[in-house]
């Protein structure tokens, strides 16, 4: 089990563990640095992300669900997602999810991807909710579940302030909203898995939680995914981007963002 990829895995499952929507109780086992064994084991019952990571690993050939490889691909994106077969995702999750309300997932044999934004915007009901009656806590929850990014501004130990863009629903589109400030945490009771924030330090953001510093093409690959979802699934416009290095979305195997037909890559 590589520790590395535990941590990483913590980093991004605490929020929504603490919350109570996924995973075992005692989210805070989570942030203990020194307990990676532990961690390991309660990865295993997060039936969604560890249903990702199982077939992520299978998919390329490596023993460990909790590579650091495999961990990366799922929360952030990586070449790993090229690997793995949209129908056989799809596959394996009518097993796994049969008792999933909602969602579009079940038709997704030739778009399915082992990424977040994938189990929020096509597993979970909430993206259909918001197209067929604009519910506001549809627009909430997808806003918080995804995974998005942000700029620090100022940081201690406990909070900090971040410039981040939330999603805005105009009726028809989603859209990247604003720039605003708000505030999100980077410790829970005394215990964190991050080294330090400074102003100017790009982030990865789960709910109200401070995941990681990351790096300007790990931004680019969360964004580019997340806007690839939506449009594909035609709740935004079709916005155009260069595709980022080590994305997880080849060419031969993408949707293109402006039609929703496989093939060619918005460049």
């Amino acid at each position: 089990m590589s520790a590395e990829g535990a941590l990483l895995f913590a980093r991004y499952a605490y929020p929504p563990n603490e919350l109570g929507y996924c995973g075992p109780a005692d989210a805070t086992a989570l942030l203990r640095r020194d307990a990676t064994a532990d961690i390991e084991r309660r990865a295993r019952q997060f039936e969604g992300a560890w249903c990702y990571l199982q077939f992520l690993a299978e998919t390329a050939g490596l023993a460990d669900p909790l590579d650091v490889r495999v961990v990366e691909a799922y929360w952030i994106g990586n070449e790993l997602l090229d690997r793995a077969d949209p129908a056989a995702l799809v596959e394996r999750m009518t097993d796994r999810f049969r008792g999933q309300p909602g969602g579009t997932w079940r038709d997704a044999g030739r778009r399915a991807l082992a990424h977040h934004s994938f189990q929020v915007f096509e597993v979970y009901p909430w993206a259909p909710m918001l197209r067929s009656m604009g519910h506001p806590t549809a627009l909430s929850v997808l806003d918080q579940c995804r995974i998005r990014t942000g700029v620090v501004v100022a940081a201690d130990r406990d909070l900090a302030t971040v410039r981040s863009r939330p999603l805005r629903w105009d009726g028809a589109r989603l859209a990247d909203g604003a720039w605003r400030e708000e505030t999100v945490r980077c410790s829970a009771g005394g215990l964190t898995l991050l080294d330090g924030l400074s102003a100017g330090d790009r982030v990865a953001l789960h709910w109200d939680w401070v995941c990681d510093v990351i790096t300007d093409e790990q931004a680019r690959r969360i964004e580019f995914l997340e806007g690839h979802r939506r449009t594909g699934l035609g709740l935004s416009s079709c916005e155009p981007g260069r595709r980022p290095r080590r994305s997880g979305l080849t060419a031969a195997g993408s949707v293109d963002s402006c039609s929703g037909r496989p093939g060619a890559m918005a460049r």
